[in-house]
């Protein structure tokens, strides 16, 4: 695997580890106002700094990456089982269900930008952590049932699926015992990309409102309480640690996905 997976794996390592023991590594209140603090620059109190009402940024930062996660990790299982089961569903049986799930069901939802989707569907739902998850569920399980259909549809023409039929195999069996198993390397590779996805997606959601409400110390929430070209030059730190904070976590999982690519495809490992 490349330098830059492992890499990615590190950082991931890294946040879920700030985000299990946040109470032990952020010891400041996150939600404590100190307006007589506030805007202060980092110094060894406050690492990251203070905020436009005092809170500690590097507190926030911390338990910003419990959300981020959660959202991360929560979305793509969904996605993934949801996806996985209705693709392998249309590719393997074929017929009236590929046509309806490829036909209409997937091109319904692949019209539409996802961003947009996704703030039509929070708007519709209302703001909230929940509700976040559940809109970014809705949109995301249609790249993992596409990608799954695909590899049935090739898999299920191999002679091993062809000799499990002829022994008296039956469908779900073949479908899930031989088939699955030999068709979720790709999805591995969709799910890591989903993560840096799903935190990007929950960070803009957030930014423009309709994510998680303040004063939740989402990543997306502290850059939309930052923003403002006189805050920037005032206290550049309230902007760019949160920032910082999405970068990292959208890279390593990037990394992640690409490094698994090569290493599960024999030809890129090879070359």
């Amino acid at each position: 695997m490349n330098r830059l997976a492992i890499l990615g794996f590190i950082i991931v390592g890294v946040l879920l580890f700030v985000a299990l023991f946040a109470p032990w590594i952020a010891t400041q209140d996150l939600a404590t106002i100190n307006l007589p603090m506030r805007y202060l620059p980092p110094s060894t109190e406050h690492w990251f700094g203070t905020d436009a009402l005092g809170r500690d940024v590097f507190a926030r930062v911390v338990y910003g990456a419990r959300i981020s996660l959660r959202v991360g990790i929560v979305v793509v299982l969904v996605s993934a089982v949801v996806g996985t089961v209705l693709g392998a569903l249309a590719g393997y049986f074929g017929g009236w269900i590929d046509r309806l799930m490829s036909g209409y069901v997937f091109n319904v939802f692949l019209a539409f930008p996802g961003l947009l989707l996704a703030i039509a569907l929070v708007a519709f739902l209302g703001a909230g952590l929940n509700k976040l998850i559940l809109a970014l569920c809705i949109i995301g399980w249609v790249g993992y049932a596409r990608l799954i259909r695909g590899q049935v549809l090739k898999i299920r023409e191999y002679d091993f699926v062809q000799a499990a039929r002829a022994l008296g195999a039956g469908d779900l069996r073949i479908l899930f015992v031989h088939i699955l198993p030999n068709a979720i390397q790709p999805l591995i590779v969709q799910a890591s990309l989903g993560m840096a996805g799903a935190v990007l997606a929950e960070a803009s959601l957030s930014f423009l409102g309709l994510g998680v409400p303040p004063p939740a110390p989402s990543w997306g929430v502290m850059i939309e309480d930052a923003r403002g070209l006189d805050r920037l030059q005032a206290a550049p730190h309230v902007l760019i640690f949160p920032g910082i904070a999405i970068v990292l976590t959208v890279l390593a999982f990037n990394f992640i996905g690409d490094g698994l690519r090569e290493y599960l495809d024999p030809r890129q490992r090879k070359r």
